[in-house]
């Protein structure tokens, strides 16, 4: 379980710091500083649909969809995104973009960052691949209160990882990354 002061890093060369915890706040807040990598890629859009984050941009100039609408924020601004927006975002500039960002309430979304960095770093390995369809419908099912994607729509979710997960299971997989 994540620390204050724990850092992860992903095979991207963005990095997360986790500077308030679970742990420390009781499960009220999350508060990280993430660091992405000049014209980071734009990630899968998605929602967390019990939490509220709040960005606060200290470096680079960031573009962010919040259902479907793009936004472009610069250092000093701050946008939150409410429970259940879908959204994405990445740095558009030419330096490292860094954001402060809060989480709340926390749930178990060290343990999705985790999880997530985890297997990416493992897929970089040239003895792993990348996660395959029973381990993402496995890990997604566990951290569904956390994360969920955009597409497929989320009573498909539903049935396709509530199907999957328990034969994930009993084939030996685990929803957490080992070190997780």
């Amino acid at each position: 379980m994540a620390k204050s002061g724990d850092t992860l890093t992903n095979p991207d060369g963005e990095y997360l710091r986790f500077l308030k915890t679970s742990a420390d706040t009781s499960g009220e807040l999350l508060e990280m500083e993430v660091t992405y990598v000049p014209h980071s890629e734009t990630p899968p859009e998605h929602c967390h649909p019990n939490q509220e984050e709040t960005f606060r941009v200290l470096s680079g100039t960031f573009v962010a969809a919040l259902d479907g609408v793009e936004h472009t924020y610069n250092v000093g601004d701050t946008f939150v995104v409410p429970p259940g927006t879908m959204h994405w975002m990445n740095n558009v500039s030419d330096e490292e973009g860094k954001l402060g960002w809060q989480v709340r309430p926390a749930l178990n979304t060290e343990s999705f960052f985790e999880t997530m960095w985890g297997f990416a770093n493992a897929s970089q390995n040239d003895d792993a691949q990348a996660p395959g369809l029973l381990q993402i419908a496995l890990t997604l099912h566990e951290f569904r209160r956390e994360f969920r994607p955009a597409k497929p729509s989320y009573v498909m979710q539903r049935i396709v990882y509530g199907i999957l997960a328990p034969i994930a299971r009993m084939r030996g997989y685990h929803a957490r990354y080992a070190s997780a």
